[in-house]
């Protein structure tokens, strides 16, 4: 699902997965005292809103203390008697600090009980809303008491989407997430910027202009329970935990601003497998449906995933860009990030396995946070090694990393020999690294600096930079040596595709590379006598 990704693998790839500690994580208590947490929302500032099974919305200040008060109570309103009713979302307006508003999802009634979404208004007092004043926008009475489904977000188009069960019980027995006729097994945009309205459709949902029964408010569908799920802060790509149902617990994703109508596959598919019910309800080849990015067996201890978030904080660098999730079952929790060639690059980064975890979402900052429904607690989700990596300063060819407890120097990838003091002196034109070791057994590896002798000249240090990624059709280097005359693009068997002059005094150069090929490529640089100056291999695919 990228398109067009242009990817600088740094040579010293391979030493940054040897030497480096590898990404793990820690849960980090963060308040306690509350009553089968479901999920977390943010207004804006630094609270975090705790919903509450049963029918309250709590709120946690920056510190970690709860508010005796919730912000809402609506527990009379609310079905809770069965394990998967309540009180299940939360999302604030885009607009909330001038509105105010801020909506929810609930069951309400007997029995199974009706999925409602409604709006609310904060009162006077900032933590505590005006519980009068709900206005109803949306309902769907449920078959069945499991699979409701409940998370709510705004999306970057300033949509409110919201996630459907398929309504229960086993095998869709009624056929839900495959009619497009029915909200449930489906997640539906609306568009609920008007206030004396409950809603109306977005113009580009894939079935607002259709004129048979097809709901003109489903977005996506062919899901079962999509629990817990949310869109990436930087890109707006969406990211679905959906629960599983004997065997395969799955996660799915579909890029930023396609609005085509996404079928995941369920009740035809669980995971990667075609069902039992394929063959008796005339489902269609696997190619109509949108695959997992990653699947996980019940033999491995999963359950019922819960999806998370992609990190987009500032605390924790080494966790930026990954999607992390879990399940609520005992299981590890794991990461996904784009490898730049169109796949995904799949880790474990934490082994301790908990019950009970609920939810994964973010508060104003990006940073996450997650919930457990067994021993109502809030957690920080945090880097095992937080310290920021080394980072390498030049006087000359003298080389100074940032103080660490212990040093191990490299040249182009490979360990220097006795090179372990704070400072190196550079004896060859490339690329050098540092390897800081620091408290807790974390060793964490600096950027690449480059290092160009040039005759007499004062020696010169940089750091090459390839962006955007992904890139579409145009490859930005930026922070070239001053001695650098061309820039050429050589394909792996040695023959020069292109050569790109680069001005005098030059450090930024962009190429045009939509006509090649996809494959990998070697980047050179040389000087105008014609002496190579480095290389980085980059790789292009459309």
């Amino acid at each position: 699902m990228f398109r067009g990704t242009i990817t600088l693998l740094a040579s010293l790839s391979i030493l940054y997965a040897k030497a480096q500690s590898p990404v793990q994580i820690a849960l980090e208590p963060f308040a306690t005292g509350l009553s089968r947490p479901v999920g977390i929302a943010n207004a804006g500032d630094d609270r975090l809103f705790v919903v509450q099974e049963a029918g309250r919305i709590r709120i946690v200040e920056a510190d970690g203390t709860l508010l005796v008060n919730p912000f809402l109570n609506i527990t009379s309103r609310v079905q809770s008697t069965g394990n998967e009713q309540g009180l299940l979302g939360l999302a604030f307006d885009p607009n909330y600090a001038t509105n105010g508003f801020f909506y929810v999802y609930y069951i309400n009634g007997t029995g199974a009980g009706t999925s409602r979404i409604s709006r609310f208004s904060v009162s006077a007092n900032p933590d505590s809303a005006d519980e009068n004043s709900e206005q109803i926008l949306y309902t769907r009475v449920q078959p069945y008491t499991n699979h409701n489904g409940g998370q709510l977000n705004f999306g970057p188009d300033g949509y409110l989407y919201a996630g459907f069960g398929d309504g229960g019980d086993h095998d869709d027995p009624q056929g839900h997430a495959q009619n497009l006729t029915d909200a449930l097994g489906d997640i539906i945009r609306i568009d609920v910027s008007d206030p004396d309205t409950t809603y109306t459709i977005p113009p580009s949902n894939p079935y607002a202009v259709v004129t048979n029964d097809t709901l003109p408010e489903i977005w996506a569908s062919g899901v079962r329970n999509p629990w817990r799920w949310g869109f990436d802060a930087l890109t707006g790509d969406v990211w679905i935990g959906d629960v599983g149902q004997d065997v395969w617990e799955e996660v799915d994703f579909w890029p930023a601003g396609d609005n085509s109508g996404p079928n995941f596959g369920w009740r035809c598919r669980e995971g990667l497998v075609v069902t039992s019910t394929a063959v008796t309800t005339g489902c269609p080849a696997a190619s109509a449906f949108i695959s997992p990015v990653k699947v996980h067996s019940h033999s491995s201890g999963w359950c019922s995933v819960i999806g998370g978030r992609v990190y987009r904080g500032t605390e924790f660098p080494r966790l930026y860009g990954r999607y992390i999730y879990s399940d609520y079952c005992p299981a590890p929790f794991e990461s996904i990030r784009p490898d730049g060639l169109g796949g995904w690059i799949e880790e474990q980064v934490m082994n301790t396995w908990i019950v009970g975890l609920s939810s994964i979402a973010e508060n104003s900052a990006k940073e996450l946070f997650a919930t457990n429904v067994e021993n109502g607690k809030v957690y920080r989700i945090v880097d095992t090694c937080p310290m920021d990596a080394p980072v390498i300063t030049a006087n000359g060819e003298v080389l100074t990393s940032t103080v660490a407890d212990s040093y191990v120097w490299f040249f182009n990838g490979t360990e220097i020999p006795g090179a372990t003091g704070q400072s190196h002196t550079a004896t060859a034109s490339g690329g050098y690294q540092v390897l800081g070791s620091y408290p807790g057994g974390c060793e964490l590896l600096s950027d690449t600096v480059f290092v160009a002798l040039v005759g007499m000249r004062t020696n010169e240090t940089y750091s090459l930079r390839v962006h955007p990624i992904p890139a579409t059709d145009k490859l930005t280097v930026e922070g070239l040596p001053l001695e650098a005359a061309t820039l050429s693009l050589v394909d792996l068997t040695g023959r020069t595709m292109m050569i790109v002059p680069i001005d005098n005094g030059g450090t930024r150069v962009v190429a045009d590379v939509h006509q090649f090929a996809n494959g990998n490529y070697i980047l050179v640089v040389n000087n105008a006598q014609g002496a190579e100056l480095l290389r980085q291999q980059v790789s292009v695919n459309h």
